[in-house]
């Protein structure tokens, strides 16, 4: 190998060398300063250590102070809840224990003996006053107020006629007997029919044929325009009215129960008139037998108590 090539090699070896040489005193100047520094990070690494282990040992406490007041606010709890099942469940079986002897009992028998006993204490309060000489109705009379004694003598009053008015008198009153009989059997849905009445309200509004005024009373007043709102002789609205399924049922069996009540009273009527001799097979054949008995028993009466009497030659 040719000698400058040689020393181009020692020169750059040298460098390295001093480099070397001069990275290592940096280093050995610069320990000095460092050694400070990591013994403080140790020392402080070390109070932290002491200080971590302080806070552990008394957040233990803590934790273990905590988990004991939960436990005892869960056996709490618990306690409460055993001694609520326990009440309920003694009310349970007072309550089936009443029901159980409410249903053994005749309600039959109990309204007798209260009834009983109201007659029974009228009766001793009646005989009281009279020993005591005082005026019993008057006495009677102290409990009651003006208006429940109105309310009274009006309920008498309405049975009584309602026992003169059970004789025929004739077919117009038992018609009046029978709608009002139907009146009282019919409930109307007055929530629904409120509700029609406001639609048809607001319907009529909303085309201008009605007008609602507010008076000065705060009372709102429906003003007819047009005149078509309210019905008059004259009006066909009604025949747009298309009643619901219930409705219909309900007319239904209103007619299939009248119906019903008329044919029972017509089997009913001729049932008594079976004393004599029975002539018949069947309730057609009776009745055909009372026709014939009503246009022809004055031709032929002397004629049949004579085969009866067997007189007859």
């Amino acid at each position: 190998m040719p000698p400058s090539k040689k020393r181009k090699m020692n020169s750059t070896t040298k460098v390295t060398k001093e480099a070397k040489v001069s990275g290592t005193a940096e280093t050995t100047t610069e320990s000095p300063s460092e050694a400070p520094l990591e013994s403080m990070t140790k020392s402080d690494g070390f109070e932290g250590s002491e200080k971590s282990e302080s806070d552990g040992t008394t957040a233990q406490p803590n934790a273990q102070n905590t988990a004991a007041a939960r436990a005892q606010e869960r056996q709490e709890k618990f306690k409460a809840l055993q001694a609520r099942a326990k009440k309920s469940s003694e009310r349970n079986l007072k309550e089936t224990a009443a029901e159980s002897r409410r249903l053994a009992a005749d309600p039959g028998l109990l309204s007798s003996l209260a009834r009983k006993q109201a007659v029974a204490s009228h009766n001793l309060l009646k005989a009281d006053t009279t020993v005591a000489g005082e005026d019993f109705e008057r006495k009677r009379a102290w409990d009651w107020t003006v208006e429940d004694s109105k309310k009274w003598d009006k309920r008498l009053d309405k049975k009584q006629r309602h026992r003169d008015d059970v004789a025929f008198q004739d077919y117009r009153q038992e018609a009046r007997k029978a709608y009002k009989r139907q009146l009282r059997d019919m409930k109307p849905d007055l929530e629904a029919y409120e509700n029609s009445k406001m639609a048809a309200i607001q319907k009529a509004a909303k085309s201008g044929g009605l007008e609602i005024v507010e008076t000065l009373e705060g009372e709102l007043v429906a003003v007819d325009q047009d005149g078509t709102f309210y019905s008059t002789a004259d009006s066909t609205d009604f025949v747009e009215n298309r009643p619901d399924r219930a409705g219909v049922d309900r007319l239904v069996n209103d007619l299939n129960k009248a119906e019903d009540m008329r044919m029972k009273k017509r089997r009913d009527r001729g049932k008594g008139d079976t004393e004599g001799d029975v002539t018949f097979i069947n309730e057609k054949n009776r009745q055909f037998n009372q026709k014939l008995a009503r246009a022809y028993n004055k031709y032929t009466s002397e004629i049949r108590d004579s085969f009866e009497r067997g007189t007859m030659i």
